[in-house]
């Protein structure tokens, strides 16, 4: 699995472009500074590159967090900023 963020800053959603194979699930988690969890996400990958959009991030405090997107064994972690 690769994922490449389009941005690590956002405001109100986070898109990233995905590879990986089809017909796996992709898990999302959002993590604050203090390590818990903000927000979980589950989608069905539908074909070996996707363009994701995580919306409806807009009432998250502003701050730091660590996005973990995991599938089957593979995980991947990526530091984000929360701005105005």
């Amino acid at each position: 699995m690769f994922a490449k963020i389009k941005s690590p800053n956002f405001i109100d959603a986070l898109r990233f472009q995905l590879s990986a194979p089809k017909g796996n699930f992709l898990r999302g988690v959002i993590k604050n500074d203090a390590g818990n969890i903000c927000r979980t996400m589950e989608k069905k990958i539908d074909t070996e590159r996707e363009e994701l959009t995580w919306t409806g991030l807009n009432d998250l405090p502003y701050g730091r967090y660590t996005l973990e997107l995991s599938q089957g064994g593979d995980e991947i972690k990526v530091n984000l900023v929360k701005r105005v």
